[in-house]
């Protein structure tokens, strides 16, 4: 820092104002410093900076299921917002949930001396596996349902399948089923529970249930047991790439979409909009998600306990799956 500050012509703490985007700094003076940063091939010494500051300016991320649409996607909102709050990002992927894994993970995180950590929750063993565990850093669980053990930030997945399932019957639809994400989900347990309470408020049943993995080879085979066993003219599936199997089900029994079944699917995954049809689906804003989370976590860094859970709200995008029911 004295080597730029000298080829500059200014002060060390006019350098620090630079490197911390500090206003009081006039264009001309700013131009000269990054200039000198430049030649010189100048790094801040993070080490240093860190005995100075007492913060490594590292987040731990705490994560399974990665290989998931939605865990995949969070997981790139929170690295994203790290790097734009300048932190690091450090990521314990858990190939299983057990609380042997989980306190390594934690353990881990200790000694890099994290500022903070974010849980990516995708069912509840792994609230489970934190019920006994000690933090001295502040910790933000991501997940819907994560309740008050931990600050949460979370995509509101109770109204991503009310509104679904509101669309639906907004057309007409009076039987409506739902494909279903597996049980130890928190965000499938979520999704059947918005689309129960549409159902219940619009005085309709909610009899037809089936269960899938996530993946397009189970909701192929729920969409051919819906079309063998059920008499519908709706399915809600929980996560797009469920819908891919269900759309492929459907049409090879000779039943067209819409006309004679409409199909909801969730996430609105890139390739949403060229499915054939394209996608009728719950958007998710996984990068607005990933703010909130380092929102949360900083609030508390700065001492700010912040205001309870963060909120994420999805919205419904309606494509060429939806219609009124011909009959």
């Amino acid at each position: 820092m004295g080597d730029v500050a000298k080829m500059a012509g200014v002060s060390h703490q006019t350098v620090s104002r630079v490197l911390n985007n500090h206003p009081n700094v006039s264009v001309r003076t700013k131009q000269r410093v990054e200039s000198a940063i430049a030649q010189l091939g100048y790094r801040r010494n993070t080490a240093a900076r860190s005995l100075v500051t007492r913060r490594s300016r590292t987040i731990g991320v705490l994560a399974c299921e990665t290989g998931q649409f939605g865990p995949a996607n969070t997981l790139l909102g929170v690295e994203q917002a790290g790097r734009e709050a300048g932190y690091f990002v450090s990521i314990a992927n858990l190939r299983e949930v057990t609380d042997e894994s989980v306190n390594d993970a934690i353990a881990h995180f200790r000694n890099q001396s994290v500022d903070g950590i974010v849980i990516l929750v995708p069912h509840p063993d792994v609230l489970a596996a934190l019920h006994d565990v000690s933090f001295s850093v502040p910790i933000v669980a991501v997940g819907a349902g994560a309740g008050n053990q931990l600050t949460g930030a979370s995509l509101d997945q109770r109204l991503g399948a009310r509104l679904a399932v509101d669309h639906l019957i907004g057309l007409g639809h009076r039987r409506i089923a739902h494909i279903s994400g597996p049980p130890h989900w928190i965000d499938a347990a979520e999704r059947i529970n918005g689309w129960q309470e549409s159902l219940a408020k619009a005085g309709l049943g909610a009899d037809v249930l089936l269960q899938g993995g996530w993946d397009a080879a189970s909701g192929y085979r729920a969409g051919l047991d819906l079309i063998e066993q059920h008499s519908v003219t709706a399915v809600f599936v929980a996560n797009d790439q469920m819908a891919v199997g269900v759309l492929r089900a459907v049409q090879e029994a000779g039943f067209r979409i819409p006309g004679d079944i409409s199909v909801v699917g969730y996430d609105d995954q890139p390739e949403a909009e060229f499915f054939m049809p394209p996608l009728t689906t719950i958007k998710q804003d996984f990068e607005e998600l990933g703010r909130r989370c380092m929102e949360a976590v900083l609030q508390q860094l700065d001492g700010d306990g912040g205001t309870g859970d963060q909120i994420v709200t999805p919205r419904l995008v309606i494509r060429a799956t939806t219609a009124a029911p011909l009959n």
